[in-house]
């Protein structure tokens, strides 16, 4: 190893040191590499193991490799959807003493799949359809925070699974700028000006390698994020008016952005000088409000689609067991350990991999629904939960972490690393489930 090998991390794990660091990403030999499935990107990336978990390299200049590093620190403690960073290598070197580009080192989102991923075969209009939704509330909320993108795709993002919909995670920030002002309109209408152009052209890349459903409309689909990143920011920042004798309105508000998913830290509400009309607007808006609730009663930290669904189902179990006097607290512990811990554990080890818990808990709830429609009664959990087990868990493919063919897209069965996805705590094992919790 090259003794002018500089590594800067907030903790640095040795294994660091055990990669082919002297030698270019594009020669490095295949017994290092973990191949998984990427997007489109100017920069070569490689996916490699460290300590047990996936890390992605991308070479790069060392000044950009520490922008963005810093960037993406910062974008992390702003609690902003994004890759974790890990950290910077420069000063590489080669065998002869050449000079090497430094690299990047991220984690890889486990359950994460760039859109190209997504899909087998064909992109279907519903998909692309939540694929853009998903980016539109990522641009949001980077905007919220006095964040531009400058290069918003389909491309630079990541997407993991929620409860029908998707999330949407940033991957690379390089040509991103953090204001502290706040953004101007300017600024935020050449991000979604940006964004709009790179999906079109990603859309009709499809297009041209016949990947798209017939009579789509590429066009369609990138106008989508305009309208709904307008629909989504209008909710979060516009002003409000009403009579003094409509002040409702302002719980009422708070419920709607709440159903979105957000939480308001601030609010201005200011009354006319004859107290006539009040006006409100949201100051400060945070994402995760269901997201926020889950974690505080059960310590679950899922998506906020996912989230929402199992408070969901919390509610129905609370309604169920009707005990009055149990606080929320105690309700939402007898719910964790009785139905969805029985569920996510009855799932056998070798298809962990498939989906993260709270998705699969999430899919259950979709199959038990399916199955009593189809029978006319409630089927209860266990039942589906089998039938789901059977009939749909095992024909997908997994999604903690693929490992296939080097190429963009995955076509062929894939094999997992053999990571679980659920908790790693040793009582994880214990399978033994009362099954008339489970109804």
């Amino acid at each position: 190893m090259p003794d002018a090998l500089n590594i800067t991390a907030s903790s640095v794990d040795p294994q660091l040191l055990s990669l082919p660091w002297s030698t270019t990403l594009a020669e490095w030999p295949s017994s290092a590499i973990v191949y998984l499935p990427k997007g489109i990107s100017r920069h070569l990336v490689r996916f490699a193991s460290l300590s047990g978990r996936v890390i992605a390299v991308k070479e790069t200049t060392a000044e950009m490799a520490r922008r963005e590093y810093d960037m993406l620190g910062n974008l992390h403690r702003l609690d902003v959807p994004c890759v974790e960073r890990v950290a910077v290598i420069a000063g590489r070197t080669d065998a002869a003493g050449r000079p090497l580009p430094a690299a990047l080192v991220t984690a890889h989102l486990k359950f994460s799949l760039p859109y190209r991923a997504l899909f087998t075969q064909i992109l279907r209009p519903d998909t692309a359809t939540r694929l853009v939704d998903a980016l539109a509330a990522l641009l949001v909320r980077l905007h919220n925070v006095g964040f531009f993108w400058g290069d918003v795709s389909l491309s630079n993002t990541l997407f993991r699974r929620d409860a029908g919909a998707f999330a949407a995670y940033l991957v690379d920030a390089e040509t991103g700028e953090l204001h502290e002002g706040g953004l101007s309109r300017g600024q935020r209408e050449h991000d979604l000006e940006v964004a709009r152009t790179n999906i079109a052209g990603e859309i009709m890349d499809l297009e041209a390698g016949g990947r798209l459903e017939g009579g789509v409309d590429a066009i369609a689909i990138a106008d989508g994020i305009v309208s709904s990143y307008r629909s989504l920011w209008a909710a979060l920042t516009e002003s409000e008016s009403f009579g003094v004798d409509e002040t409702w309105r302002i719980t009422e508000r708070v419920q709607r952005l709440n159903e979105l998913g957000f939480d308001i830290d601030e609010m201005s509400i200011d009354t006319t000088a004859d107290g006539t009309r009040v006006s409100i607007q949201p100051k400060v808006v945070d994402a995760g409000h269901h997201q926020r609730r889950l974690l505080r009663l059960t310590g679950l930290d899922v998506e906020e689609n996912q989230a929402r669904r199992l408070l969901n189902d919390l509610d129905e179990f609370r309604a169920r067991v009707s005990r009055l006097g149990d606080d929320e607290e105690m309700i939402a512990h007898e719910w964790l350990t009785r139905v969805f811990e029985p569920v996510v554990k009855s799932i056998p080890w070798d298809l962990r991999a498939k989906l993260e818990p709270a998705e699969v808990y999430h899919q259950v709830l979709e199959h038990r629904w399916y199955m009593s429609q189809a029978c006319g009664k409630s089927v209860p959990l266990a039942e589906a939960l089998t039938g789901y087990i059977d009939d749909v868990l095992r024909h997908r493919r997994d999604e903690a972490t693929l490992m296939g063919p080097p190429t963009d897209t995955v076509s062929l069965p894939v094999i997992t690393t053999g990571s679980i996805p659920y908790a790693d705590q040793a009582d994880d094992l214990d399978d033994s489930i009362d099954w008339r919790d489970l109804v």
